[in-house]
């Protein structure tokens, strides 16, 4: 049971309608209403947008509000740079005062929805946007946790929506969601390639703005599809590049993921290991170890670690293109203790980007490497090393350049 929480991550794959470790973490978070059995919610989105799965095609999606938070704090909501400054209970406290604003729509009979429409129009922006919603009835203290997701507040049928000003929308994003020919990969790609964050692009995506045959895609799934977008592209280009010279490994993280990931001078792959210690968000009182990855010729299949995977990849492939080289990367996740609440794949992303942004530790043999990462892993040595499948095949692998001078 306990592997197969880790692999579910609050999906149902049990048959209960209700996690039971999520539950847990519904009834201990705190939401405060703006007035007790007020109807009418008012506030500043950061801009934030959410699009179930739940009944699907038939699903809900509206707008992410927050009636406690000024302009500039209710920005940090979606922002993971703003976020990685907090503590684990303040990011589920500031995050579980968004009332999620919803209303029932076909996935791609939207567009004959005026409350879909405006929060269209809001999730252009990039900077947060005055909005008014009038609730069916009023609010009762509730939040939503999930292995992908950010926490979020209680949810409300919407009867009106209104937006107090005008969004502050980047030229790049105007132009490409008002063009319909352009495939929404393409456009995903495009908006990357001019400084537009990944949660902005999600956003978009999900609440049916960009693509050639628009529909609305849950939240969850327009995250992962975002993340393995971008990274295909970057894949392709960094084919390309010569490979790296000495093998490099960068350590570091937060909110309890810690990364080790190291670079070894090879043609381009890509490993993940994620290692669940015990007293985990999802592993209770046992480890768990998962792994799953990919050559040049990309990723085939579905596993477990899939949204965790292609977070991680993301900022992996950037690094490799801002050196402009290829290598063959084995990255190490493990989830301590410390990580006690699910807060969703940004973390892993931005954990990876942490881990990134040091000085690398270099070494002339794969032996010296993995004996310096092991020093900061807590689990075993042989129990991950053993559940490596590119480690055997780097050192078995004979390259050109052990007979060059």
């Amino acid at each position: 049971m306990k592997t197969q929480c880790i692999e579910c991550k609050g999906k149902g794959l049990c048959g209960r309608t209700r996690c039971p470790i999520l539950e847990k973490f519904r009834a201990t978070a705190k939401y405060s209403p703006q007035k007790q059995g007020g109807k009418t919610i008012f506030g500043a989105s950061p801009p934030a947008i959410f699009v179930g799965r739940y009944g699907y095609p038939e699903i809900s999606a509206g707008p992410m509000i927050p009636p406690l938070l000024e302009s500039d704090e209710a920005a940090k909501l979606e922002d993971p740079h703003a976020l990685l400054g907090m503590g684990i209970d303040d990011i589920i406290q500031k995050r579980c005062q968004l009332v999620r604003a919803n209303t029932t729509v076909k996935v791609k009979q939207f567009e004959k929805g005026r409350l879909i429409e405006k929060a269209q129009e809001m999730a252009l922006s990039r900077k947060p946007v005055d909005t008014e919603v009038l609730l069916s009835k009023p609010l009762k203290p509730a939040q939503k946790f999930d292995g992908v997701l950010t926490p979020m507040g209680p949810a409300g049928k919407m009867e009106r929506f209104e937006i107090s000003e005008n969004p502050k929308v980047p030229d790049k994003v105007d132009y490409l969601t008002y063009d319909n020919d352009v495939k929404a990969t393409d456009a995903a790609l495009e908006l990357y390639g001019h400084n537009i964050g990944c949660e902005h692009i999600t956003r978009l995506l999900s609440i049916g703005l960009l693509g050639q045959e628009r529909k609305l895609v849950p939240t969850r799934w327009a995250i992962t599809a975002t993340d393995d977008m971008v990274g295909k592209e970057l894949t392709k280009d960094l084919l390309d590049y010569p490979e790296i010279k000495d093998i490099q490994l960068y350590s570091g993280g937060s909110l309890g993921n810690h990364f080790e990931i190291l670079l070894i001078p090879r043609s381009y792959s890509f490993e993940l290991l994620e290692l669940w210690m015990a007293r985990t968000v999802w592993s209770a009182d046992k480890a768990w170890i998962g792994q799953d990855m990919e050559g040049t010729s990309g990723k085939k299949g579905y596993s477990p670690l899939a949204g965790g995977y292609y977070a991680a990849r993301l900022p992996v492939l950037e690094k490799l293109k801002s050196i402009r080289k290829q290598a063959a990367v084995f990255a190490i996740r493990e989830i301590t203790p410390d990580y006690w609440a699910p807060l969703g794949v940004w973390v892993v992303r931005e954990a990876a980007r942490n881990a990134l942004s040091t000085e690398p530790y270099s070494f002339e043999t794969l032996e010296e490497a993995l004996m310096n990462m092991k020093t900061r892993i807590n689990t075993p040595f042989y129990q991950w090393r053993d559940k490596s499948k590119l480690l055997p095949y780097v050192k078995e692998q004979t390259t050109l350049s052990r007979f060059l001078p």
